[in-house]
């Protein structure tokens, strides 16, 4: 538990040039209201309300790409302090519930696994 806790603030301390920067982030919205990032291959859309996160993934010419077998984990901050959820695929996103609201515009990162075992995050200021 305390190595989980450890890395995670690593990886959120490491983040903070890049959410300053704001290089990464596009502007403007997604196809469903929320926030769009680069993930790789992939751009992804974080859309958030209350405890519920869901990432819907698309190609590079923004067509939503099916969510099986894929996973996910969103690193939020909130409070200050870094709020991990498990996302999974559902319906045509991967979801998750965190422990504590996130609000509507979160600054964090989310990392994607896609079926064939690559990886790529996203952050968003």
């Amino acid at each position: 538990m305390l190595i989980q806790r450890c890395l995670t603030a690593g990886a959120v301390l490491a983040l903070l040039p890049v959410w300053a920067t704001g290089v990464y982030a596009h502007d403007g919205t997604g196809h469903r209201g929320g926030r769009v990032a680069d993930a790789g291959p992939y751009h992804i859309e974080l859309v958030t309300k209350d405890r519920t996160v869901e990432v819907y993934v698309y190609d590079a010419k923004e067509k939503a790409v099916a969510p099986a077998g894929f996973k996910g984990t969103a690193i939020l901050v909130v409070g200050g302090k870094p709020a991990r959820v498990t996302l999974t695929p559902a319906e045509a996103r991967l979801t998750g519930e965190a422990e504590v609201p996130v609000g509507t515009s979160p600054k964090g990162l989310v990392q994607i696994t896609g079926p064939d075992g690559a990886a790529a995050s996203g952050r968003f200021n």
